[in-house]
């Protein structure tokens, strides 16, 4: 496996052994394969596999890199997509687990696969993920929770939940996510990798049916990755213009600079709470000294109290009002093709989802647009205190791992620290930069005294992704936390654990 016979290495050093010729594509890609059979079972991580199409990739890769072709920054390193909204032609999307769509394939050709696959990367599978990637943790009816390496009665977080676990427990070099409200940064906080949700724009996204998307910018994509460098890396090959969608930017195309750049001098805001949620006493112990590292990084750190205006229900109820037209929509062209959930399988989804499908189907364009007034609120308050600091720095999420449940159904807590908070979303302090597109990332910041993954977050100036690259880098740096990984590297053989494993139904599929 990768980590037995390659260790962990990651996605620069491998892109750099691949293209000096000392590692074979078809290598990587066979020892990946082997790694994902052999331990799957125990995280239900990949739910969709494409072995075959992987290694036939493989091998034209190492044919062209033999024949001295030119090749890209990805060249011959596999990764997986998220079995959400990331379409390859020909390829199974279940739209996070529904029953209903276990069969759906379609023909389009998502921009985050076209631009890894230009790079050269390779996919072989997709991950798990929540239906509709509608909540903070990873489970669903038709595959069931995704467990936490670091706990297998455990969950992952979500909605990138299988990215996040396949990468921690080394299955996979690197994974795609995407992130509406915490998805990339949630699950790398519960599962001990680093998460960054670019800038909106920098990475291209939307080419569908809705281009012009009126919860811009809302939803990103992004990678999660063991270090800061290899997402820095793969934020440069991935990152640019594209016409396909009218809102994404040029990019200069190198991020890695940023990961080797002082942060002395740095004025960075720390906020234990966000001045709206309660925190978990582990995570505010340990996100409280992890910021320390910046002061001796050479950083100005000052604490600081936010007055968003609005309560933490508020605020995660408006986050549902604003990105649930989103699904309604796709819904709405999944029933075109002949998929009525709603209709025919409303069973499939869960409740809480329904719920908000029905409230937001109600609402009217005046409701709308105050929503975004309410939401333009929210951000002149981040872009007042941004006059004053380079970047903010709080946890990642308020509530430790929650035990996964047998009925596809596992939620987050209603309540932490003695504190009310919606089990969707409101436990987790990531959604409200959604809300206002600034770049964000979650590092991970140490262990509880369970040896469970605690995530601090870092949130800058809008198009200052170097800014929390750099910042990110350097507390890497002064609290490095690769060792962390052998935790989860004893993970049982195939076959070995738990309720995905006995049930069939439970099981993932190849294409």
């Amino acid at each position: 496996m990768l980590l037995d016979e390659l260790g962990s290495k990651g996605v620069v050093e491998l892109a750099r052994m691949i293209a000096a010729k000392e590692l074979s594509p078809v290598e990587l890609t066979m020892d990946i394969i082997k790694g994902i059979e052999d331990r799957n079972d125990a995280l239900n991580a990949l739910v969709v596999f494409a072995f075959e199409e992987a290694l036939d990739t493989a091998r034209a890769a190492e044919r062209a890199l033999m024949a001295g072709d030119k090749i890209g920054p990805l060249h011959g390193i596999p990764y997986a997509l998220k079995d959400c909204f990331d379409f390859k032609p020909g390829w199974r999307n279940t739209f996070g687990g529904v029953p209903a769509l276990k069969d759906y394939v379609s023909g389009a050709y998502s921009l985050s696969p076209q631009r890894a696959d230009r790079a050269g990367a390779i996919a072989v599978g997709k991950t798990n993920s929540p239906s509709f990637g509608f909540r903070g943790t990873c489970d669903n009816f038709l595959f069931g929770p995704t467990r936490n390496p670091f706990n297998l009665a455990l969950n992952s977080g979500g909605s990138s939940g299988g990215a996040a676990a396949a990468v921690a427990a080394g299955l996979l070099p690197f994974a795609e996510g995407g992130d509406g409200g915490g998805s990339i940064r949630i699950p790398a906080a519960w599962c001990g990798v680093y998460g960054f949700k670019q800038s909106f724009g920098r990475l291209p996204l939307h080419a569908g049916a809705n281009r012009f998307s009126g919860i811009n910018p809302f939803i990103f994509e992004g990678s999660l990755t063991r270090s800061v460098a290899d997402t820095a890396y793969i934020l440069g090959a991935l990152a640019g213009e594209d016409p396909a969608d009218p809102l994404s930017y040029p990019s200069h195309g190198d991020f890695m600079p940023a990961t080797r750049r002082s942060i002395r001098g740095m004025r960075i805001a720390y906020s234990p709470n966000l001045g709206i949620h309660g925190v978990d006493p582990i995570i505010a112990e340990r996100v409280a000294d992890a910021v320390r590292a910046f002061e001796e990084a050479g950083a100005i750190v000052e604490q600081v109290d936010l007055d968003l205006r609005y309560t933490l229900r508020e605020l995660s109820d408006l986050w549902c009002r604003l990105i649930v037209p989103n699904s309604l929509l796709t819904l709405k062209l999944l029933q075109a093709e002949g998929h009525d959930l709603l209709r025919d399988h409303p069973e499939d989804l869960p409740l809480q989802f329904r719920e908000w499908l029905e409230c937001c189907r109600s609402m009217t364009i005046l409701q709308h647009l105050e929503d975004q007034t309410m939401r333009s609120e929210v951000f002149a308050t981040f872009q007042e205190l941004f006059e004053r600091y380079d970047l903010l720095a709080c946890p990642t999420v308020a509530a430790m791992p929650v035990a996964n449940a047998v009925d596809g159904n596992t939620v987050g807590p209603s309540s932490v620290a003695g504190r009310p908070a919606d089990p969707l979303i409101g436990w987790c302090m990531t959604f409200l930069f959604n809300l206002t597109g600034h770049p964000a990332a979650s590092v991970p910041a140490g262990l509880s005294p369970d040896g469970l993954p605690v995530g601090l977050q870092l949130i800058g100036r809008g198009r200052a992704d170097a800014d929390v690259l750099a910042a990110s880098a350097a507390f890497e740096q002064l609290r490095p936390w690769a060792s962390t990984y052998r935790i989860c590297h004893n993970l049982p053989a195939a076959g070995a654990t738990g309720s995905a494993g006995e049930n069939e139904a439970m099981h993932g599929s190849a294409l």
